[in-house]
């Protein structure tokens, strides 16, 4: 197992205890269970979710006055995410998602909306939640959207289509992007809480994905959606704010996430080096091997820290879009890198669905593109220059 670099970063007993936690449901739960997951292709593994909550990782990001677990610090959510993924990327992220729905409301929302939309995700029988931003003609372009919420008696009728909305149709709660004045980009984004079973949101068939596919997609439908007043999260026109603030805590905890699996990939090729023997001698012994794992460890230990340090940023309160585009963009191509270099490492074994790195390799690939696209990230690290 990995060594994290908790010298720079001292750990409190409470952040150790929860790495301890979230580790040990990794080896013993997720990792168990991820090819058949992944085998099941658009099927949700309920059953891993309910364990987790049951146990407090579904809810540990959430603040205590809400009944979660209070690690509300991105420098533990980031401890813990590597560690999930390190078991499974998708089920990783998915036990994590409901800190995604979190962040806009902790952000915009008012105090009886956090009591009444985020304590329920806190207990032990906690639903699933989403937000619903992608749409099929704006992808990393937000502003774009083009869903409407037009004012209407005591409320807002919502009319669009959302598509790649993560855990839709599975969720029961929902944050809604949409346009309160279409003649506007970003000044014009709203947020709005929903529940699924609003009347005039309906959702398509699971769409069948190249990897994480404990992550169940479908495409959402709005219909004169009618939303309370009261849902509106913020003010009309803020809620681009409010997801460009969610972007830099995500994109930074999918850089741990992207790591977690680098390291699943390297400890894997690494372990199978040692006891490979070719040519008389384990392959780890080959210098071509061998500089390939160097290659590896060094990525990972490069991605962790710019992670750690976008984190840091965030909860020290300065901004950190900067950083947390660099975290995702390095600890995403990492990630591509050593799966590839783990299939490489393990040779016609590692194609083999016999062995995990494979799926590990057709997860990855998706770190490269949501919550932004590689080329999407090197355009905002630019506009720093």
């Amino acid at each position: 197992m990995s060594v994290l670099p908790t010298e720079l970063c001292p750990l409190t007993t409470e952040q150790s205890d929860i790495i301890d936690l979230t580790r040990a449901f990794a080896r013993d739960e997720i990792r168990r269970r991820a090819r058949a997951v992944d085998e099941a292709d658009t099927a949700t593994p309920w059953d891993l979710w309910t364990k987790a909550a049951k146990i407090g990782i579904t809810g540990c990001m959430l603040p205590t006055e809400y009944g979660g677990g209070g690690f509300t610090d991105v420098f533990t959510q980031c401890l813990v995410q590597e560690e999930l993924c390190v078991g499974d990327l998708g089920i990783g992220n998915l036990l994590m998602s409901n800190g995604f729905f979190a962040d806009p409301v902790l952000e915009l929302g008012t105090e009886e909306q956090k009591r009444t939309w985020l304590t329920p995700l806190a207990g032990p029988d906690s639903p699933m939640s989403s937000i619903a931003t992608t749409e099929p003609g704006s992808g990393s372009d937000a502003a774009s959207i083009t869903t409407t919420a037009t004012r209407t008696t005591g409320g807002y009728l919502i009319n669009g289509q959302k598509a790649w909305i993560s855990n839709a149709g599975e969720a029961e709660l929902y944050v809604v992007f949409a346009k309160t004045d279409p003649t506007q980009r970003a000044r014009g984004v709203s947020a709005f809480l929903m529940r699924k079973d609003t009347e005039g949101v309906t959702f398509g068939e699971p769409m069948r994905k190249m990897g994480q596919r404990a992550i169940v997609c479908r495409e959402m439908f709005f219909s004169d959606a009618f939303v309370p007043a009261e849902n509106l999260l913020g003010a009309e026109g803020r809620g681009f704010h409010g997801l460009m603030r969610t972007f830099d805590i995500s994109r930074t905890v999918l850089g741990a996430a992207a790591t977690g699996i680098a390291r699943a990939a390297y400890e894997y090729a690494r372990d199978y080096a040692r006891t490979r023997v070719q040519f008389g001698k384990p392959i780890i012994e080959h210098q071509a091997v061998a500089f390939r794992l160097a290659d590896m460890r060094t990525r990972i230990e490069q991605a962790r820290l710019m992670t750690w340090r976008a984190a840091k940023r965030l909860d020290a309160g300065l901004d950190a879009t900067t950083e947390a585009a660099m975290a995702k963009l390095t600890a995403s191509e990492t990630a591509a890198y050593c799966t590839w270099a783990a299939v490489q490492t393990l040779g016609g074994w590692g194609y083999s669905r016999e062995y995990p790195v494979e799926q590990w390799m057709r997860d990855a690939k998706l770190e490269e593109i949501e919550e932004g696209t590689s080329d999407i990230m090197r355009l905002v690290i630019s506009r720093g220059l």
